[in-house]
């Protein structure tokens, strides 16, 4: 699905995710790349768990804002999701790293994944579009072939 918004046109949810997303983006801590990144998640409730990206001296170390926001729901016992809301301050839109496509997929399954620009462009996309073939639980438990 392929779809590009502009403000004039967003629907309510949106509008509301992407707020919360700037808002957390202030909080942001990315002394070493100044790429701050704002996450808004939505729980099929209507609860908004937000994150911001926290960045290490060990970029390995480094928290992605969309990884803080779904662990901190997690970690308060929620478990069904709808969408996320990412803002950065990229002329581009900003999709999620790798990491943060695997546990949004391990752990909120083909929610909506809404991108903003810096130009107030949005792009929604579901999750399963920016991670094909994604490894599941499936994978975990194939069954051993027997020897001829």
């Amino acid at each position: 699905m392929k779809l590009t918004r502009t403000q004039g046109n967003m629907s309510s949810r949106d509008e509301n995710l992407i707020r919360q997303a700037r808002k957390a983006r202030r909080y942001a801590h990315a002394p070493y790349s100044k790429f701050r990144v704002g996450a808004a998640l939505l729980s099929r409730n209507g609860e908004v768990f937000t994150g911001c990206n926290v960045e290490n001296s060990s970029y390995g170390l480094t928290m992605c804002a969309e990884r803080t926001a779904i662990f901190k729901a997690i970690s308060m016992g929620e478990h069904n999701f709808q969408a996320i809301a990412v803002v950065a301050s990229d002329p581009d839109f900003t999709p999620p790293c790798g990491a943060c496509r695997q546990v949004l997929w391990d752990l909120a399954g083909n929610i909506d994944f809404v991108m903003v620009n810096s130009k107030g462009d949005i792009r929604v996309k579901k999750l399963k579009s920016l991670l094909p073939y994604a490894f599941n639980e499936k994978h975990l438990h194939r069954k051993k072939r027997s020897k001829k």
